[in-house]
């Protein structure tokens, strides 16, 4: 006879069966120690363990029993010679894009059409021509997708095709004076809108082909390649980033770049932010870690932004044979002309 405030053996057993219903994956080691507790002194532990094994179905020749009168589910029972495998993954490959060229190489960051600015486009655009560049790297935001985005728009300004049609035609004016040079179209965040707007309104149709930005923005015409994913572009040994791809952390920091070194540790050229900034620490042995944030190419008092740090810049990274790299970070000024950094 138990003692008072012990349980009989009947409740002891459908106690030890309700804890393999709730508990179906948990040890029966742990479920031991739990009924041990819940016994009040009545079952030793080894006691416990040899209930809630008998519960398992265990012990013996006797199937595992059944739990529907406790409301619970029993593990299935264990099969002979059953062999598990590792599931298939279903993670995407994440590689960086690779541009693989020698010389200089021209990083356009943020020009927002069709809110660029025609006087920076221009004055960056002139340059690289000067500069004989070797390949071209539109890094992101190079449309701005207002009418798509997801914040709260003016529906006089909200006009997706004439958004189209102004992006094309840059593009088409871009391969124009560059008829020879690799060009990599990057996507930012604003890019990314077109993905996102597609995923919410029309979910059937988002994987056709024929819904692809590269698709819809003419870039096979030109011969641009699209990089997507938020992947890097490696040029030679440079990292180079739209500056989205971080996510949140550091927001707005004073310096650009020392906020990208601050997440990365690591040598990175990037835009987003629309402020020309460099930074650069050396470690332990005297290796340099640079970081330089590009300026933008847009408008720099759009009605969402009308104080603000922004200024127009673009950038020259000139790679060599030995994968090293130079990087001129260039300001453009108010009437045009461009000013390194």
């Amino acid at each position: 006879m138990p003692r008072k405030g012990q349980q009989s053996g009947d409740d002891l057993t459908h106690l030890a069966r309700k804890l393999v219903a709730l508990h179906p994956d948990a040890p029966a080691k742990t479920l031991g120690r739990r009924l041990q507790a819940e016994s009040n002194g009545a079952l030793t532990l080894e006691q416990a363990c040899l209930r809630i094994r008998y519960a398992l179905g265990l012990i013996g020749k006797k199937k595992r029993r059944s739990l529907a009168s406790v409301g619970g589910t029993a593990r299935p029972p264990r099969q002979a010679g059953q062999v598990f495998a590792m599931p298939a993954s279903k993670a995407d490959g994440w590689e960086p894009h690779v541009l693989d060229v020698t010389g200089p190489v021209g990083i356009l960051s943020d020009i927002h059409v069709p809110y660029h600015s025609e006087t920076a486009v221009r004055a960056a655009v002139d340059a690289l021509v000067g500069e004989k560049i070797e390949a071209l790297v539109l890094n992101g935001d190079t449309a701005d997708f207002y009418a798509i985005s997801r914040w709260t728009k003016n529906p006089a300004r909200r006009n997706f095709k004439a958004e189209l049609v102004a992006i094309r035609e840059l593009l088409g004016w871009i391969r124009q004076t560059f008829p020879e040079i690799p060009i990599v179209f990057k996507c930012g965040n604003h890019e990314e809108r077109w993905e996102h707007w597609l995923w919410q309104h029309a979910p059937e149709i988002s994987d056709e082909p024929e819904m692809g930005l590269d698709h819809w923005l003419h870039l096979g015409r030109h011969g641009i390649e699209l990089v997507k994913d938020q992947r890097p572009i490696m040029a030679a040994k440079l990292p180079i980033l739209h500056g989205h791809e971080k996510g949140k952390g550091i927001s707005a920091p004073v310096n650009q770049a020392r906020g990208a070194f601050l997440r990365l540790h690591h040598t990175v050229l990037e835009g987003h932010g629309h402020r020309t900034s460099g930074h650069c620490e050396p470690d332990m042995f005297g290796a340099e870690v640079f970081c330089w944030s590009t300026g933008c190419l847009c408008d720099l008092r759009p009605e969402y932004a009308r104080i603000n740090k922004w200024n127009w810049g673009f950038a020259i990274a000139t790679i060599h044979a030995d994968g090293s790299f130079d990087v001129a970070n260039q300001r453009i000024t108010a009437d045009g002309k461009v000013r390194s950094s």
